[in-house]
């Protein structure tokens, strides 16, 4: 007997994720913890192991599916049950399900169709639930059990484990004849109108867009998961956190020169003494400074969560979307093993291979623009924590040495965004001061750090 494999737990508050490859078939015989899945979720791609053996008897997702945790995403069965793909099957019970078909055909002819909105009309359907946008049907021809609709028993039993009234799925096979794929697909739309009805914590549910293709031709583009987790944890850190950024600016001219010296230290150990790195070592200094900026807002208690672990977590630009890995108890670490950990982490969050664990548990982050350009900037504070250090392109200018002589000095930029609820204006000024100093004066990390 074939027994379902669902999408297991994949990490807390996980509640869906995104198919990117379905790693089996059909037929594949499969050993006990084998990857049948790779799951986009949270901005990582994990692989779905098989809890135990069998063959493959039916697979119910396709890539670019969007799924819950408990789903049915295939049937796993011994090797005797695995039986004819899910087309041949339908044709199969063809001939039982004619019959009631027919009277459907000859009583009402356009049914049917009228029951699904057409895809415009689905795009302009705004934020309401489901049932509610659709325009208002005819009374369907078929009872709403969806007994007459011409559909294989495979089918009727996957649509009622999804929780999908039959009778609404329009089929597109011969006679209206519904499939798995047309079950899928009336899935997939329910779930595209419904996604945006449920605003983000802290915000208003926004008016629906107006209806763009009256000025001139669009296109439109589904968002990855990690797109759209991205956009809605972003929305979040704007909307709970009181934002106030400061800006300053270190002399980074002899600190530049200690990093040329002495990078081929950390090469030689694999990683790459970069600004970024030596600013993560400084910041993290500074939060023993200051332990307010290493702490969280815990407003339903009235209470400041200050941490007792330093973990910096570094903004990393992938091809699939901004990543923030973690670096663990940065304040215990020299430079060059910080610059080996970020090398390493770093290359892993741009191939897709940086794990949930490796996400998460930051406590301050740096984020720095200085490779592409700018100078300063307001970064928004990654929630939960209270403060995120930017950093600009570095860039030379006169200045004035000890002797009173204009000689070429190189500025870094640097913004500094923290949670004005539990920060004041001075200690921020006082915290980038103090990073500015150490900075310039790298023998103030022995002194103070």
């Amino acid at each position: 007997m074939a027994t379902p494999f669902k999408l297991p737990e994949l990490g807390e508050n996980i509640e869906t994720a995104q198919i990117v490859k379905v790693l089996v078939e059909v037929g594949d015989e499969v050993a006990a913890d084998q990857p049948l899945f790779e799951a986009e979720t949270n901005k990582a791609t994990v692989e779905v192991p098989a809890d135990g053996a069998g063959v493959v008897t039916e697979v119910h997702v396709s890539e670019g599916d969007e799924v819950s945790v408990g789903s049915v995403l295939l049937m796993l069965g011994d090797a005797g049950e695995v039986g004819e793909p899910a087309e041949k099957t339908e044709e199969k019970a063809a001939p039982e399900e004619k019959p009631p078909a027919a009277p459907e055909e000859d009583t009402a002819p356009e049914p049917a169709p009228a029951e699904q909105p057409a895809p415009d009309a689905e795009r302009q359907a705004g934020p309401e639930p489901s049932e509610k946008s659709a325009p208002a049907p005819a009374p369907p021809a078929s009872p709403p059990t969806g007994a007459r609709v011409p559909a294989a028993p495979s089918v009727r039993k996957f649509a009622r484990e999804l929780g999908l009234d039959i009778a609404r799925v329009t089929g597109s096979g011969p006679q209206g004849r519904v499939s798995v794929e047309d079950v899928k697909r009336y899935a997939k739309r329910l779930h595209e109108r419904t996604a945006v009805t449920p605003p983000v914590p802290g915000t208003t549910a926004l008016p629906p867009l107006p209806n763009f293709e009256k000025w001139g031709p669009v296109e439109r583009e589904k968002m990855s998961n990690i797109r759209r987790v991205t956009a809605e944890h972003l929305t979040h850190c704007w909307s709970q956190i009181a934002h106030v950024t400061q800006f300053d600016r270190a002399d980074i001219t002899e600190l530049d020169v200690l990093r040329k010296k002495y990078a081929d230290r950390a090469a030689k150990q694999g990683g790459k003494l970069t600004m970024a790195v030596m600013v993560v070592k400084i910041a993290a200094a500074a939060l023993k400074v200051f332990p307010r900026f290493n702490a969280s807002v815990d407003m339903p208690n009235r209470e400041i969560v200050l941490k007792k672990f330093i973990n910096v977590g570094i903004a990393v630009s992938a091809p699939h979307g901004l990543l923030v890995p973690v670096l663990r108890d940065v304040d215990r670490k020299n430079m060059v093993q910080i610059a080996v950990e970020a090398s390493e982490i770093a290359a892993k969050a741009r191939d897709g291979k940086v794990s949930l664990e490796e996400l998460q548990g930051g406590t301050f982050t740096v984020t720095n623009l200085g490779s592409i350009g700018g100078t300063h900037f307001t970064p928004i504070v990654n929630y939960p924590e209270v403060a995120i250090l930017g950093m600009g392109r570095a860039y030379t200018e006169p200045g004035y040495n000890e002797q009173g002589e204009i000689v070429p000095r190189t500025l870094l930029p640097l913004s500094l965004s923290y949670d004005h609820r539990i920060i004041d204006g001075a200690d921020g000024a006082r915290f980038l001061r103090w990073v500015v100093e150490a900075i310039e004066q790298p023998l103030l990390l022995a002194l103070e750090g």
